[in-house]
């Protein structure tokens, strides 16, 4: 009997089960079951697992299970070792490319050191945060009044008080005291605003104070008159004395009790012709634009009512100008300071400043804003000489032209051009009356005027109480937009009279290769992409294209200069003086006035050294030297520096002049 149950275990092992069996449940799909040994393929995988079991000794069940576990066990860790050696592998590489890279910077990426960049990097490290001053960084763009950068100097009128084209009529309120303020807080921080104007400035201020650029004769006159004006101890010690000497020299005048009694006619030639002073009319020298149209480049004197120094107002209801009491007050309070400052008698003091304002008023009530001449057509009135002589027979006109544009040959039968006769007209007929007041004879009141205006000119050159007077003055009136350094009026001062010098070395300092390429590069990629705009009108488009294509663009130099020894001896006359600024100021004017006089027989367009932004003349697109300037632009900059900020610029600039209606 006990045999007997022995046999039977075979069967009751492979009886069916509703439970499986720990080695079914991880036995593998027959995909990936392997043959046991001895073991016919075809019946491992075709006869069914009852029969199976039956013919599989127990002991084979255990091997099969045992030899699958281990198979799945070595599968794994294979995968598990590929994983890891995939990783590893990038690791390797990630770790591998960082060190090539940070090799090539090293080797092929350095930093730019050149005593250029590292001025940029010092200048830029100093200047406005864009984003948190977006206002006072782009101030021009966000409505500044202030003087354009893009302008080349003052305009006419700018900056006088009372001057009938800045006149607006509003009075000084609240609110218009607090934008002054404003406005002169700006003025403060402008030195720390990076605007291309202030840049080019203080580019010729490094230049005048450069001490490794000796140059020539010329060139140390021009750093020496520069320096002059930077010492202002020297102009404080002065005095008065130097222009006192200068109205001895004139003949006088009645507010020192000593006059001789000149001529008007003569005192106002020499005011002209020396010292670049018009206290009856202004002068300049231009371009008639009926003629300019059709390609006519002849240059005409132009003659055009003065920059008052009264302070007065339009009234658009009688069409005329007027002074204000309110403003009249503080300029009188100032007109008896400069006089109490010359060391004019008490006494007689009101009585000189009161035929001053009066005969300023008379004048200035025929004097127009620019706006209504030319709404009435009374600009660019051409008329010859002896015509003017007729209508305005109180000034000689020949003989003043005559002494301001020697030794140029002027005929009465030569055209002027006029820009407002009217005021002409009137002007000659409140001269006439005025000289036929015998009871104010004595006082000259004509000659105090034009003395008057001389003075104006000659501020800049006295000591700093004229210069606060007349800050005080633009206070009272609401005009005031605080005080420039004096290193910025000194380089202004130093380009009205030594331009050429200027212009020289800058142009010598300009990388001209590399602005030439970067201005053909920056072009050829703005007419590139000028089609690829959306355009409104195909007919705009059209015009824009075939204005473009045309287009010549240029580094604008000059030809006017060929070498060192002509500079030398344009210059060879002037004396700078190291210690008399007022005498150096003086020969300036004569010099002002002389390249007033080179423009009326040149043909060509004289290069404005200080322009930031290109102009077109004819079909040339003229880029300045200004705008290459560090930090700006410099040779030994990253191209991507250079393109960045001078490439933009251009862009910028080319696109507005094309189309400035945008």
């Amino acid at each position: 009997m006990s045999e007997t149950p022995r046999e039977l275990e075979p069967q009751l092992s492979v009886q069916p089960s509703s439970q499986p069996e720990p080695e079914r449940g991880l036995r593998p799909p027959p995909l990936f079951q392997l043959p046991l040994p001895n073991q016919d393929l075809s019946e491992t995988h075709y006869q069914p697992q009852l029969q199976l079991s039956e013919s599989v000794p127990e002991h084979q069940h255990q091997t099969q299970s045992t030899v699958w576990i281990n198979h799945r066990r070595l599968l794994l860790l294979l995968l598990g070792l590929s994983l890891c050696a995939v990783i590893l592998g990038l690791i390797y590489y990630i770790h591998h490319n960082h060190q090539n890279r940070s090799e090539n910077l090293t080797g092929t990426e350095t930093a730019c050191v050149s005593p250029a960049c590292q001025r940029a990097s010092a200048r830029l490290s100093m200047s406005v945060d864009p984003f948190t001053q977006p206002c006072d960084y782009f101030l021009f763009t966000c409505g500044s009044d202030r003087l354009s950068p893009d302008s080349g100097g003052r305009q006419r009128g700018q900056g006088i008080p009372g001057h009938p084209q800045n006149q607006r009529g509003e009075a000084v309120s609240p609110e218009r005291k607090a934008q002054i303020k404003e406005r002169e807080d700006r003025r403060l921080r402008e030195d720390k605003i990076l605007d291309r104007k202030n840049v080019l400035l203080q580019y010729l201020r490094e230049t005048l104070e450069s001490k490794d650029i000796l140059g020539s004769t010329a060139v140390q006159k021009a750093k020496g008159f520069y320096s002059s004006c930077l010492d202002t101890k020297s102009v404080e010690t002065a005095g008065v004395e130097p222009f006192l000497e200068l109205v001895q020299k004139l003949g006088g005048w009645a507010v020192s009790g000593q006059w001789n009694r000149t001529d008007i006619n003569s005192t106002l030639s020499l005011l002209m012709r020396d010292y670049a002073t018009f206290p009856f009319f202004s002068l300049s020298v231009g371009r008639d634009p009926k003629e300019t149209a059709h390609g006519t480049t002849k240059r005409y004197i132009q003659i055009d009512q003065p920059d008052l120094l009264i302070p007065i107002e339009w009234n658009s209801k009688t069409q005329k100008s007027q002074a204000r009491t309110q403003t009249l007050r503080p300029f009188l309070a100032s007109c008896q300071t400069y006089l109490a400052l010359l060391g004019a008698p008490r006494s007689s003091r009101m009585l000189h400043v009161g035929t001053f304002i009066s005969l300023s008023s008379e004048l200035a009530v025929a004097a127009t804003p620019l706006e209504y001449r030319l709404s009435r057509g009374q600009l660019y009135r051409r008329m010859t000489i002896k015509e003017l002589q007729s209508q305005a027979p109180a000034i000689d006109w020949l003989g003043c032209l005559q002494a301001t544009f020697h030794p140029l040959p002027l005929t009465e039968d030569d055209h002027v051009i006029l820009h407002n006769l009217p005021y002409m007209v009137h002007m000659s007929r409140i001269i006439g009356k005025w000289l036929n007041r015998d009871e104010l004879s004595n006082s000259g009141p004509l000659h105090t005027y034009m003395v008057f205006n001389l003075l104006h000119t000659l501020m800049p050159a006295l000591d700093s109480r004229f210069s606060e007077t007349q800050n005080n003055l633009s206070v009272a009136l609401g005009k005031s937009e605080g005080v420039a350094p004096r290193w910025k009026d000194c380089v202004l001062e130093t380009e009205r009279g030594f331009d050429l010098v200027l212009t020289d070395l800058l142009e010598k300092r300009t990388a001209h290769r590399e602005a030439e390429e970067i201005i053909q590069n920056i072009f050829t990629s703005f007419k590139s992409k000028l089609r690829k705009l959306k355009w409104t009108n195909q007919t705009t488009l059209q015009r824009v294209m075939k204005k473009v294509h045309f287009l010549i663009p240029r580094l604008w130099t000059t030809k006017e200069i060929s070498s060192e020894a002509e500079l030398d001896l344009l210059y060879s006359k002037v004396t700078v003086s190291p210690q008399s600024f007022f005498s150096n100021y003086v020969q300036l004017l004569s010099l002002w006035q002389k390249r007033r006089r080179k423009l009326l027989t040149e043909q060509t367009e004289a290069t404005d050294i200080l322009s930031v932004t290109p102009v077109l003349q004819g079909n040339e697109l003229l880029f300045p030297m200004g705008m290459f300037v560090p930090p700006l632009f410099h040779p030994t900059y990253p191209r991507a520096m250079n393109y960045g900020v001078i490439g933009f610029l251009i862009a910028k600039d080319i696109l507005h002049l094309i189309l400035p209606e945008i």
